[in-house]
C-alpha cells in the first residue's frame, strides 16, 4: 500500500537477509546499520577503522539484542584492500541480499588513492565500481538481491572530464571533483542496469538531500550551514534505506527528498540531471573504470 510519506515503519521484516554496508561507522552508514539491525537483518560492515566499527557493533547489539554483525576491513581508496575484502566475503558468505554502497569522501584537500586516482573519484566511484563487480557473482546467485548506490544532490554540478579524471591538467576544485564523483555513481548505476538487463539484482540509487553528518567536515561553509539547512540524520537516512529495502522499488529507481531543491523531505522517486542518463558517457566511463581497476564484470 502506498503511503504519502515513506518512513522507517515501511521497512519490511528483514529476518534472514544479509546486508553489507560500506562505511558503517558514522553518519548515514551507521544510521542505516542501526535501523536494518532493528528490522532483523544480519549485517556485514566494510570499514577502514576496525576498532571504531566494533564499538558501533557493540552499541547496536546493546540496543538490539541478538543483532548479527560481522566487521571486516575495507578501504575503498585501495584496490588491494577491496580485492582482499571481496575474497573474504565470497568465502564467508553463501548469500548476499543487499550491497549498500554508502562509503565516500566529500571535498577533502587534493590527494590521491594508493593506486593514483584522484581521491574523491577514486574512493566514491572507482572503489564502488571495483567492489560491486567483485561481489556481483554472490549477489547474482542470491534470489531477489539488490545493489544500492549512494549519490548526492551535488551530482548536478558533475560533468566529468574523462580525459583528466585525476585532475593532473586542471586546477583542482574540490566541490567540482565531488560532483563529478557523484554523477559518476549515477552513470555507473544506470549502466549497470543496462548491462544486467533482467538478468540479475535490482540496482537502486539514492541521495540523502542535505543531511547533517560528519561528511561535511572539510568544508567550512557546509559545516556552518549544517545546523540551519541539514535534515536530522534519522530523516536523511530514509532515502538510502528506501533504496535498500522497499519491495516496490524498481531497478533503475532513484530516491531522494523532494522539497527545497531536493534538500529536504521524505524519500520519493526523483530524476537526476539529464547527463546522468547519458548512455555514451556511461559506457565510456565504464570502460575506463574496468581498465583502471582491473575488475571485469561477469553477467552470464
Amino acid at each position: 500500500m502506498a503511503h504519502i510519506q515513506w518512513t522507517d515503519a515501511d521497512i519490511p521484516d528483514l529476518t534472514g537477509k544479509c546486508i553489507l554496508i560500506t562505511g558503517a561507522t558514522s553518519g548515514l552508514g551507521r544510521a542505516e546499520a542501526e535501523m536494518l539491525a532493528r528490522k532483523g537483518a544480519a549485517l556485514v560492515f566494510g570499514v577502514r577503522n576496525i576498532s571504531k566499527a566494533q564499538a558501533v557493533a557493540k552499541d547496536i547489539r546493546e540496543a538490539t539484542p541478538g543483532a548479527q554483525i560481522i566487521v571486516r576491513e575495507l578501504d575503498l581508496a585501495s584496490l588491494t584492500s577491496i580485492n582482499r575484502f571481496a575474497c573474504g566475503v565470497m568465502t564467508e558468505l553463501s548469500t548476499l541480499d543487499v550491497l549498500v554502497n554508502n562509503a565516500g569522501v566529500m571535498v577533502p584537500p587534493y590527494g590521491h588513492t594508493e593506486d593514483g586516482f584522484e581521491l574523491q573519484m577514486g574512493t566514491n566511484h572507482f572503489g564502488t565500481f571495483a567492489l560491486t563487480g567483485l561481489l556481483l557473482p554472490l549477489l547474482r546467485k542470491t534470489p531477489g538481491a539488490r545493489i544500492t548506490v549512494t549519490s548526492s544532490i551535488a551530482h548536478k554540478q558533475g560533468d566529468p572530464d574523462l580525459s583528466d579524471l585525476d585532475w593532473t591538467r586542471r586546477k583542482y576544485n574540490a566541490w567540482k571533483a565531488y560532483g563529478d564523483s557523484k554523477i559518476a555513481n549515477l552513470l555507473f548505476a544506470y549502466e549497470l542496469v543496462r548491462r544486467l538487463g533482467s538478468n540479475g539484482p535490482k540496482v537502486v540509487a539514492a541521495h540523502p538531500g542535505w543531511t547533517r553528518t560528519d561528511l561535511q567536515r572539510h568544508s567550512g561553509i557546509a559545516r556552518f550551514l549544517n545546523p540551519l539547512m541539514g535534515m536530522p540524520l534519522a530523516q536523511g537516512v530514509l532515502s538510502p534505506l528506501r533504496a535498500a529495502t522497499d519491495p516496490d522499488a524498481q531497478t533503475g529507481d532513484f530516491f531522494g527528498p523532494t522539497k527545497l531543491g531536493q534538500m529536504r523531505g521524505y524519500p520519493e522517486r526523483v530524476e537526476p540531471k539529464a547527463l546522468a542518463r547519458d548512455p555514451d558517457l556511461a559506457a565510456a566511463l565504464w570502460e575506463i573504470s574496468a581498465e583502471r581497476t582491473g575488475v571485469t564484470y561477469h553477467f552470464h
